[in-house]
């Protein structure tokens, strides 16, 4: 891996899967753009487990350009699990994530780092302007997003910069990077949007198809869950196992004041009492989960900060 320079300001992390018809068409634009730019900027392509030659293209692009890093997946492993790569072999304070497909153009970098520079925010997100493919969609799942979690902002899944200790905060889970803002609002950092033009792709093929829609709400409520109970799960499974003992109580009340048969009530307020248990059971060992997690975070955050404190002595 070729050096980096000394010290860059923002970090480009745009993960690739057999984009090799078009990567050097974008680092080409790239350096046209950062050529005329004061912060100082690296750009780290992720391989992704790609099947044509995208890394014998990125090795050609790396000996020719400076600023340019790369990181390989043998197979792979996901948008989420790219950006962690590139993040943690990127220098800057300062993250951008953003596509290889030159669907967006390099040259509006600037645009999405420039409030974050400015100081006038933590994470800047675009907002899509233009056809484009599955805009149906998009829009539903950004409207149940907005809805859910009352994020002000309209595109949730789209090319965006943010600073450094936003990706220190988020959860490594898979396919969570589509609700980084989100998770981002959650723990108090503050979040723009601005307009990006979306141009037709000149090569390559989506990487989305309809498959993905269902994980996609599944992954929304499981966000919506840990945002909510992720910290106290034993509040969810008790209330829940708290409504199938008053279901039990309830049904028992009837059996007495009623004449009819008492097997079927019994079998209720048997079923009634089993998931009663069952989810203060969870509840309860969901809690310990928590316990350890949150010991966990304690810790990286202590392992942080020595490091922040032996970074400032050196």
């Amino acid at each position: 891996m070729q050096r980096p320079p000394a010290t860059v300001d923002v970090s480009v992390l745009v993960p690739a899967r057999d984009e090799a018809e078009s990567l050097a068409q974008f680092i080409e634009q790239c350096d046209v753009v950062f050529r005329t730019r004061s912060e100082r900027y690296e750009v780290i392509v992720i391989d992704d487990g790609s099947r044509d030659n995208t890394w014998s293209v990125l090795e050609g692009l790396r000996a020719q350009y400076p600023f340019v890093r790369t990181v390989r997946h043998r197979s792979g492993r996901g948008i989420a699990d790219a950006l962690r790569s590139g993040y943690l072999t990127s220098n800057a304070g300062i993250l951008v994530f953003y596509p290889a497909d030159l669907q967006f153009k390099p040259e509006d970098i600037p645009r999405l780092v420039a409030p974050i520079l400015a100081g006038e925010s933590d994470m800047v997100t675009g907002r899509k302007e233009g056809k484009y493919d599955k805009a149906f969609v998009s829009r539903i799942y950004n409207g149940l997003s907005r809805t859910l979690f009352q994020i002000p902002v309209q595109d949730l899944n789209n090319v965006k910069a943010y600073r450094r200790e936003v990706m220190d905060d988020q959860p490594v889970r898979p396919d969570w990077h589509r609700y980084m803002i989100v998770l981002a609002v959650a723990q108090g950092y503050s979040v723009s949007e601005i307009p990006v033009p979306l141009y037709p792709r000149n090569a390559g093929k989506s990487k989305f198809g309809l498959s993905r829609i269902p994980i996609g709400v599944l992954d929304m409520l499981a966000v919506w869950f840990e945002l909510r109970f992720g910290r106290k799960p034993l509040l969810a499974f008790g209330i829940l196992g708290g409504a199938m003992f008053a279901i039990a109580g309830i049904i028992g009340l009837l059996l007495l004041t009623t004449r009819a048969g008492t097997r079927p009530y019994w079998t209720m307020i048997q079923s009634a009492l089993t998931l009663g248990s069952v989810f203060f059971a969870t509840g309860i060992l969901g809690e310990q989960i928590a316990a350890l997690r949150a010991e966990q975070r304690e810790l990286r955050r202590r392992l942080d900060g020595r490091a922040s404190d032996s970074s400032s002595d050196a």
